[in-house]
């Protein structure tokens, strides 16, 4: 946690330790977090707070097709906006996002958790569709088509080859 009335001077790193990388496991569907790790600078901006960073992750994740473990190692930018909660919208209220307000964290009181904002940059990090080595093979084994073979144009290629023929 970090008090937005007190930031640090200088860089701070954060690194989950085991039994954190294995609760992220299971709270996203991975084989495994082998590493995680974030080191994020702060600056004030009125009552918000900016965090810029580098998040670095090693996991184990499943191809979405095979099953099989597929290892995959993620190294991204952070930009994060600790924004004080407000009064929430009501139910059937419209919001409107720019694209800024994608990485705003809501936080309450004067303390925000920098873990929890690095746990939900890394969700949003992982293929949801990755695939290994072996999906190519399995799928044509399945039947199942890519888009370029499968697609409407894929349709207007056999009948301009039927054509020419």
């Amino acid at each position: 946690m970090v008090d937005a009335r007190q930031l640090p001077a200088g860089p701070l790193t954060i690194e989950a330790n085991e039994t954190e990388r294995a609760a992220l496991a299971k709270r996203f569907g991975l084989v495994a977090v082998e590493s995680l790790a974030a080191e994020l600078a702060f600056e004030p901006d009125g009552n918000d707070v900016i965090a810029r960073g580098r998040l670095r992750a090693s996991i184990v994740q499943s191809c979405a097709i095979t099953g099989d473990d597929l290892p995959a190692a993620i190294d991204e930018e952070l930009l994060i906006r600790f924004v004080p909660d407000s009064v929430p919208a009501e139910p059937d209220e419209e919001i409107e996002l720019e694209a800024d307000d994608c990485d705003e964290v809501p936080f309450d009181g004067s303390r925000f958790d920098i873990g929890e904002a690095a746990a939900q940059s890394l969700a949003l990090a992982i293929d949801p569709y990755a695939t290994g080595p072996g999906a190519d093979e399995l799928r044509e084994e399945a039947g199942l088509l890519d888009e370029g073979k499968a697609g409407p144009f894929a349709e207007l290629a056999k009948l301009k080859k039927g054509g020419s023929d």
